[in-house]
């Protein structure tokens, strides 16, 4: 029985024994828990270049749609769409019977009048003539032949005035085209009415000026103010893909929009063999020198979260929080401005993980 007891103690010593090898053989082959690492980067001073593709629009460098200034029927047409006109050419002829009545009235009482003013003119002098002898004219009589030229003088001129009133009206008649360019639309023909009064009818033509385009587009605020006059700018056009066009800023508007928060900016294009056409869509290509002021950092630097945007400085060896503001963005880098110094490391992989006050080893 001892014996059996002695067995047992035994056998029971050595499975403890192993038990406490295993444990022990578990603990130091389990690896140490490895400390936190953050990548580093510099914040370096330098702009950072962007190039924008933004839509634009091309439109004419001046167009003009020709309503009627008088009432009156066409007579004669002698453009279509598509016809290309030169400066003061002839475009149509309207005619209208009652103001070519008027007119003529109008000058018929401009010379009624003018006689009248040479009457009283002549009857004036003679009576001034003869009053140099002492009572033969009474001072009244030739006072009141002064006052009836002065007014047939004052009577003329107005119905001379009429009349060249009703000459300028005649001249509407005559539909000239006010610069060179090509007529876009006709929506008149022989024959028909036309009304000064009615605005809200379809011109009776219209002419656009296609030798030289404007190319039309509203530039972000954030990149507005990098642009300059005469600056070379790149863009493609729907109509020809693949072919790349160049135009030179030559108006800006000077005024942020309020809604869009951009900038209307006009580039000059020349189009002589007219070849573009106003209306075509534009991608136009805007290379943004980007701000000198700002500070570059890697992109997965910048922590974006639904309530601020920051970047994690490394300050007296502790992760601190630092909002910015962002501009162009690189491939690798982006603009950031804020309460920043350039030469101050941030974090290069940064995430909303990553507490403020954290000691760095």
């Amino acid at each position: 029985m001892n014996k059996n007891i002695f067995i047992i103690l035994t056998s029971a010593s050595l499975l403890i024994y192993g038990c406490s090898d295993d444990k022990a053989a578990d603990k130091k082959a389990a690896p140490a828990p490895a400390e936190a690492h953050y990548n580093l980067a510099v914040a370096e001073q330098q702009p950072v270049r962007q190039v924008y593709k933004l839509p634009a629009q091309l439109a004419a460098y001046q167009e003009v749609t020709i309503f009627p200034k008088v009432n009156g029927y066409v007579k004669t047409v002698s453009v279509d769409i598509g016809s290309h006109v030169g400066a003061g050419q002839l475009l149509m002829v309207l005619e209208d019977p009652e103001l070519e009545q008027a007119a003529a009235q109008a000058k018929e009482k401009y010379s009624q009048s003018m006689s009248s003013y040479t009457i009283s003119r002549e009857n004036y002098e003679r009576l001034k003539q003869a009053a140099r002898t002492p009572g033969a004219i009474s001072p009244m009589d030739l006072a009141t032949a002064k006052s009836k030229t002065e007014a047939d003088s004052a009577l003329t001129n107005a119905e001379k005035a009429a009349w060249q009133q009703q000459v300028v009206m005649l001249g509407y008649l005559r539909v000239t085209a006010p610069f060179k360019g090509v007529i876009t639309q006709r929506n008149v023909h022989p024959g028909a009415l036309v009304s000064a009064e009615a605005r809200d009818n379809k011109p009776m033509l219209e002419l656009k000026d296609i030798s030289r385009l404007r190319l039309q587009v509203s530039i972000p605020e954030s990149m507005a103010g990098t642009l300059r006059g005469n600056d070379t700018i790149s863009f493609f056009l729907s109509s020809f893909p693949g072919k790349r066009f160049v135009g030179h800023i030559a108006r800006k508007a000077m005024n942020i929009n309020q809604q869009y928060r951009s900038e209307p900016v006009e580039l000059d294009v020349f189009n002589p063999d007219e070849k573009l056409a106003p209306g075509m869509y534009a991608d136009v290509l805007f290379d943004s020198k980007g701000n000198p002021n700002a500070l570059a950092v890697p992109k997965t630097a910048v922590v974006t979260s639904t309530e601020r945007k920051y970047v994690i400085a490394i300050r007296d060896g502790k992760t601190v929080r630092v909002d910015v503001s962002t501009g162009n963005e690189g491939s690798n880098l982006v603009e950031v401005l804020g309460d920043l110094k350039a030469g101050e490391q941030v974090v290069a992989n940064a995430n909303d993980e990553i507490k403020e006050g954290v000691a760095l080893k």
